[in-house]
């Protein structure tokens, strides 16, 4: 690690840039960067967006996560009007260990937002059966992962495409959970908002990482009909997105340590950066989905 990479540093340039504000007004869902939220107010926030937390990593990469996942709540606690939820979409833990969920669940305690949404992601489920996750976080989809729910007009879907993850290979849904999600969304309004969460991206950003879900296409074959379409996502570590029609694409930055590029080295993993250099590697996103029949657009603007 360098040696100006202390526990400060990566409190001030992880913390700054992890999280984002989601809000909904006039039909209109917009993405801001959390610190810029605090800074400035966004209005009346709808959800954040909460990602990656390793907690049980100490590594180089960030010798303190649970510092930097606190400086994160600070800045959802401070924001000039609490948002309605929180969605944290996987990777909550490193190893899955009980005293990892443990010291996750006494840092995410600390959010004034007591409506906490989330999904697992492959580190959640080292033991293979996700039950130490489950145990915690289960409760809302009776066991399964996999839920929905509706608040303020929008429809919410949390998918879990890590129960058959193997290291390199893409996610999968799986034929069960695509029946209930057919089952979810049959009889629904095409007019009502999507916003779909599950840890790894559901387009296929650099298969030869495995950043990519096998069967994402049949989840999006059943939202066509759909006027405006959010899928937010984690596990790489740093904003990509994209927009096809009247789908916004999005994955979040990690609050513990961020990776490569895709096919920027032999493999992904946690990257070791001088404090001058991370906020290269991470940035500020705005996304607006419009009214129909509007199209997204999204913008990004690095730190640094």
């Amino acid at each position: 690690m360098p040696p100006e990479f202390d526990r400060r540093g990566a409190l001030t340039c992880l913390g700054l840039a992890a999280g984002t504000v989601f809000g909904l007004a006039g039909g209109v869902l917009t993405a801001t960067p959390l610190a810029q939220a605090a800074t400035r107010g966004v209005g009346r926030p709808l959800f954040v967006q909460l990602s990656d937390t390793h907690i049980g990593f100490n590594k180089a990469a960030n010798p303190d996560v649970g510092a930097t996942l606190d400086r994160t709540i600070d800045l959802v606690n401070n924001l000039p009007i609490q948002p309605a939820l929180i969605l944290h979409t996987g990777d909550i833990t490193h190893l899955s260990k009980p005293e990892e969920f443990d010291a996750a669940h006494q840092h995410l305690s600390r959010l004034r937002v007591t409506e906490l949404h989330t999904t697992p992601g492959e580190h959640d489920k080292i033991d293979g059966t996700g039950t130490e996750y489950l145990n915690r976080f289960g409760q809302a989809s009776n066991g399964k992962g996999y839920y929905s729910f509706d608040h303020d007009g929008v429809h919410f879907i949390g998918l879990v495409n890590v129960m058959h993850f193997k290291a390199g290979g893409l996610g999968a849904f799986g034929d069960d959970q695509l029946a209930w999600l057919k089952d979810d969304l049959s009889g629904r309004s095409s007019s009502q908002p999507l916003v779909i969460f599950a840890h790894m991206p559901m387009w296929t950003i650099y298969e030869a990482w495995g950043w990519g879900t096998a069967d994402a296409d049949q989840v999006m074959a059943l939202t066509r009909r759909f006027g405006s379409v959010a899928v937010l996502n984690g596990h790489i570590h740093q904003i990509v997105q994209k927009t096809e029609g009247h789908v916004v694409f999005h994955t979040a930055r990690s609050t513990a340590y961020p990776q490569p590029a895709a096919g920027e080295g032999p493999a992904p993993g946690p990257l070791v950066v001088a404090p001058d250099e991370l906020p290269r590697r991470l940035g500020l996103t705005s996304v607006t989905i419009a009214p129909l029949p509007g199209l997204a657009s999204l913008s990004d603007t690095a730190l640094a």
